[in-house]
């Protein structure tokens, strides 16, 4: 793959270029720009991303320091720190969430082939939302609490490969998450993880009559009868499985059917769940595999807050937060497709690391990967002095 190319030009050949022009014509997003057209900004904003600047001015001073370098991804003119912030103060996020959305196609595809879970066949996600808190003053925008600001990705996850699906941001605290599901939209015959803030059974029901499964955390004030109950093995930590309905009348009109409960106790930890689904084929333990499978989406959250720069804001308006977050979510997507391609040993997280700190070099990413962990040689080691 490496023709005398950047590690960062190998890393933007999995951005579908062709797409992104198609988007820039769509959107009229170089229309009267001569200097920072989208492709500038998207490359500036991913080198920012990818080695973790602090501002602006940082990444144009750190740019055009290596102009000769990154000619080849696309920069062909001088960056200042204005003109990089007016581009994503003005250039529409809507330009990055399309192109955020074809890479998860092709992610999706890579990832397909193979899939990881044993319990199911059909496709499986996670559906939750994580806070990324802003300061008030600067973000007044994004209205949280009395005392900050703050957006919310509400993201779908496939479990399958760490790819999120959809994700949303929305602005401050003017949409619950269980309003979420109104909108989500999954191949039929998937399986959605959900944790209980999206307990809503009248959304539930339509969910499955949109020929899509859940498991979900019960709450403590359910009220429903036992329709029938199966037999449970303790040893494996399920103490009771049973075929309930709602005796509450306002919870039986929102949801007619018959559902799955589930009383799971983890041995290692002696924590009491208790699940709600509405595949009544499923082993209960199956169904309590299942939802462990949801800290997958926790660890993203993490993983993404930790490893690209989404806490720390180049512009203080909501298109140029929203620019950000796109950005990064394709830098991880590219970094994700990479990782899946070149079949890289170490993981995406070392990856990252790698990347930061070899992004302007001739090599290839697989040989860098294959460097890091390859051990050292033997007569290396003996021809070191011995001090003690």
């Amino acid at each position: 793959m490496n023709l005398g190319q950047s590690v960062f030009a190998q890393l933007l050949q999995f951005v579908p270029s062709r797409h992104f022009d198609y988007l820039v014509d769509q959107y009229g997003a170089n229309y009267r720009t001569h200097t920072c057209s989208a492709w500038s900004q998207f490359v500036c904003m991913a080198y920012a991303q990818l080695t973790h600047r602090h501002g602006l001015r940082d990444v144009a001073a750190c740019i055009n320091s290596q102009r000769s370098k990154l000619y080849h991804c696309g920069l062909r003119h001088p960056i200042s720190r204005s003109t990089l912030a007016d581009a994503n103060e003005r250039r529409d996020w809507h330009l990055f969430e399309q192109l955020a959305q074809r890479m998860v196609t092709s992610a999706l595809a890579l990832y397909a082939p193979a899939r990881k879970d044993t319990v199911l066949v059909q496709p499986l996600y996670a559906m939750d939302s994580t806070v990324v808190d802003l300061c008030l003053k600067l973000f007044p925008w994004a209205h949280y609490r009395s005392t900050k600001a703050a957006i919310k990705a509400h993201t779908v996850l496939d479990l399958n490969g760490a790819i999120p699906v959809m994700m949303t941001i929305t602005a401050g605290s003017n949409v619950a998450d269980v309003k979420l599901l109104d909108t989500l939209q999954l191949p039929a015959y998937s399986l959605v993880v959900l944790d209980r803030g999206y307990i809503d059974y009248a959304r539930l029901y339509a969910l499955t009559q949109r020929q899509c499964s859940f498991v979900v955390r019960a709450k403590s004030n359910l009220q429903f009868r036992c329709v029938h109950a199966f037999d449970c093995d303790r040893s494996q930590g399920v103490y009771s499985d049973q075929v309930i309905e709602f005796s509450g009348d306002k919870a039986h009109q929102d949801y007619p059917k018959v559902l799955r409960r589930v009383r799971y106790i983890d041995m290692p930890t002696c924590v009491e769940y208790v699940y709600l689904s509405d595949r009544i084929d499923l082993s209960a333990l199956a169904i309590a595999q299942i939802y462990r499978q949801r800290w997958q989406i926790e660890l993203f959250f993490k993983w993404l807050k930790q490893n690209l720069n989404i806490q720390h804001f180049f512009g203080n308006s909501e298109n140029a937060v929203k620019s950000q977050v796109w950005i990064a979510i394709c830098v991880y997507l590219a970094a994700v497709m990479a990782h899946k391609t070149l079949q890289i040993s170490v993981s995406l997280h070392t990856l990252l690391q790698i990347l930061e700190v070899n992004l302007l070099e001739k090599t290839s990413i697989a040989d860098l990967a294959s460097l890091a962990i390859e051990p050292m040689p033997d007569h290396a080691v003996s021809a070191q002095r011995c001090l003690f």
